[in-house]
């Protein structure tokens, strides 16, 4: 396990207000449109000595077209600052058919349903914790780190998701991609449970994959690529919440067949909390990354964050937070602004 050094790290971000909820919105009787995202910028100034600029964003384009009452088709593009990093211009690219009573098919490239029915954790800071998280960015981890909470088998390949429409709460979906040179082929599978009412509203999640082939795939975002037989992972995650306390917890497997290169499966775990009073909200998070436990040629490295967030919604669309953490190589201090358009 790796020692804690001490690294002091400050972030101050400024971002113009861009407008409000809806940036740019189009509706007739059968047909609408929306662009939607958010943007965050700052500076990242690793031990108070040479500040560094650290951007965040995202756009999001949908349009739909009603065939009827129970039919609606549309597509998507989004990009984000991730998806850049990547060297891709692309996030969600994507057709879909929607039936309300029946559920959705999406045919394109975008993340599987075993990540889109997933769960969280709390946590009211920007630096993106269950999505890419944004602190494996600038402040590089000493090992190979699963950094994705959730299951994920990429956005990058032909992909196509069947997920049903929410029954008595619960949902239920199948992803199958391929048609890529990253892997031969992929198969996903995720459950959602969710009591949205009453005084105690519970979210359950489980996902399961597995990914056949893989050459040189960068599974997750920030981390080493994977060249294995096949790749199986596992998910299964919880959200609880009464009145304004939110607690959520989730914890995801991998496990590669004869990888070569860099090991970088094994285990993640992610739980934390949050309490929300009026325009306030603070919150507290920990997550684990565990590679190499499952060969005994390899030393295991566990590298821990935790994570304390603070959240004041100044507009409705305007949030000022600060998020205090540590990991198990650099602690860090972020100051934002972030707004919604």
């Amino acid at each position: 396990m790796s020692v804690i050094k001490i690294i002091p790290v400050s972030v101050l971000s400024i971002i113009s207000v861009i407008g409000s909820a809806s940036a740019l919105r189009y509706d007739t009787d059968d047909f609408s449109f929306r662009l939607t995202g958010y943007g965050t910028a700052g500076v990242i100034e690793p031990d108070f000595e040479k500040p560094d600029f650290l951007g965040d964003w995202r756009a999001r384009a949908q349009i739909n077209y009603n065939i009827n009452n129970s039919y609606t088709i549309g597509t998507v593009y989004s990009l984000d600052a991730a998806a850049l990093d990547m060297d891709d211009y692309k996030h969600d690219l994507f057709a879909f058919l929607e039936s309300r009573s029946l559920g959705r098919i999406e045919v394109g490239f975008t993340d599987s349903v075993a990540r889109k029915l997933s769960v969280g954790i709390p946590d009211v800071g920007g630096m993106r914790v269950n999505d890419r998280p944004m602190f494996y960015k600038k402040i590089h981890p000493r090992y190979a780190v699963i950094s994705d909470s959730a299951i994920t088998t990429g956005y990058n390949a032909l992909r196509m998701n069947i997920v049903s429409a929410p029954i008595n709460g619960n949902q239920y979906g199948l992803s199958v991609s391929g048609l890529t040179d990253d892997y031969d082929y992929s198969v996903d599978i995720g459950i959602k449970l969710r009591r949205p009412s009453g005084k105690l509203k519970t979210a359950y999640s489980f996902g399961a994959s597995l990914t056949s082939g893989l050459d040189e795939w960068v599974a997750d975002a920030y981390t080493p690529p994977v060249t294995a037989d096949w790749r199986a992972q596992g998910f299964m995650g919880m959200n609880l919440q009464y009145n304004s306390w939110i607690w959520g917890l989730n914890a995801r497997a991998i496990y590669d067949k004869n990888p070569v290169g860099v090991v970088s499966d094994g285990v993640s775990f992610g739980t934390g909390v949050s309490y929300d009073l009026l325009s306030y909200t603070v919150s507290l998070s920990y997550i684990l990354s565990d590679t190499g436990i499952w060969d005994s040629d390899v030393h295991n490295r566990a590298t821990h964050t935790g994570i304390a967030s603070f959240r004041y919604k100044y507009t409705k669309n305007v949030d000022l937070w600060m998020s205090l953490g540590i990991t198990s190589d650099t602690p860090f201090l972020s100051v934002a602004l972030r707004t919604e358009f």
